[in-house]
């Protein structure tokens, strides 16, 4: 088996850099895939690595990226050997939490229903056409490729989950040459101001923040003049100036911080310097969006709600509601 070789996923990316004036993106990532990859290798890198390694070569494969699942064709069906291959293979990438997607009839029937939350987002977006993009907290990418799939001249993802980056490229090693990009690395690993993308989606990050205001600081940074933000979160009820901050944990989730009315995360874009911010969007998260299945087998939304009131976590706070902003950068 051979080891993760960053350099064969990356170069094209770092070229493409180079390419756009963007030299010191190029060494900076250069040497943080170095660090990630030579100097600190995850412990389960080998294992994701089998995995993807166990994947069959299909030849003449081709894809969907306009319907509900990410969608792998081949020309004629599997034999049965490149079927067990495959099946091995996903399996060995588990759990998946975002999709879903269908490789060659095998359907992973991801933890969410990540075209949902599209499916609610896309209506309200600009034009995606030929636009660059980036997406803030991408997990493996599946909004990235929907990005793709409507018209995006290049789309780079970012999430330092490396499972993430696997299932990533599990997509990729079939598509060969394409303008989607995931790198393993956070926000604030990019250089600041980079002042690149027509569009900076991030969608369930905010509440992962310790300082909002800095976030939003932060997507606008990505943004040319006039750009668009599509910002989704969790948020409660309440006025303006009103926000929830858990004593410990949210929906069993440690790393929350701030639940903020939609008045108030209004005022925080303006703040930030954003104009013309809307919501054009607020949805109860649901069990049926977010729930345990064969290809994601813990705990799910089902067990961080109150059992005796599904509309309160397991803590007691109001149950997961998520609202869609955009703005843009003036």
């Amino acid at each position: 088996m051979a080891s993760f070789d960053w350099r064969q996923h990356f170069t094209p990316f770092i070229t493409y850099l180079r390419q756009s004036d963007q030299a010191l993106w190029a060494d900076l990532l250069t040497q943080q895939m170095t660090r990630r990859f030579e100097d600190n290798p995850h412990g389960d890198m080998a294992r994701w690595q089998a995995a993807l390694d166990n994947l069959p070569q299909v030849d003449g494969a081709s894809v969907d990226l306009s319907q509900s699942a990410i969608t792998l064709a081949a020309p004629g069906a599997l034999d049965a050997r490149q079927a067990e291959l495959l099946e091995q293979g996903l399996r060995g990438l588990m759990p998946w939490r975002k999709g879903p997607f269908d490789f060659f009839g095998t359907y992973i029937d991801t933890e969410w229903r990540s075209d949902w939350k599209w499916d609610r987002v896309a209506p309200h977006l600009a034009d995606l056409d030929g636009r660059t993009i980036l997406d803030v907290g991408c997990g493996s990418g599946y909004h990235c490729w929907r990005m793709a799939g409507a018209g995006a001249r290049h789309v780079v993802g970012i999430d330092p989950g490396l499972l993430f980056l696997f299932q990533f490229l599990a997509v990729k090693r079939y598509l060969g040459a394409t303008p989607v990009d995931l790198l393993p690395v956070k926000m604030e690993d990019l250089p600041k101001d980079l002042g690149l993308f027509d569009t900076t989606f991030s969608m369930g990050v905010l509440y992962h923040r310790r300082s909002p205001l800095d976030h939003l600081l932060e997507l606008k940074g990505t943004l040319r003049r006039g750009g668009e933000l599509v910002l989704e979160t969790l948020v409660v009820d309440g006025p303006e100036g009103h926000s929830l901050m858990p004593e410990d944990r949210y929906g069993q989730m440690r790393n929350v911080w701030f639940l903020p009315s939609c008045a108030t995360l209004l005022r925080w874009l303006d703040r930030a310097g954003f104009r013309n911010a809307r919501v054009v969007d607020v949805s109860a998260t649901t069990t049926d969006e977010q729930r345990q299945t064969d290809w994601m087998r813990f705990n799910s939304l089902a067990d961080f709600l109150d059992p005796a009131d599904p509309s309160k976590t397991i803590e007691g706070y109001p149950g997961p509601k998520r609202a869609t902003i955009i703005a843009e950068k003036p």
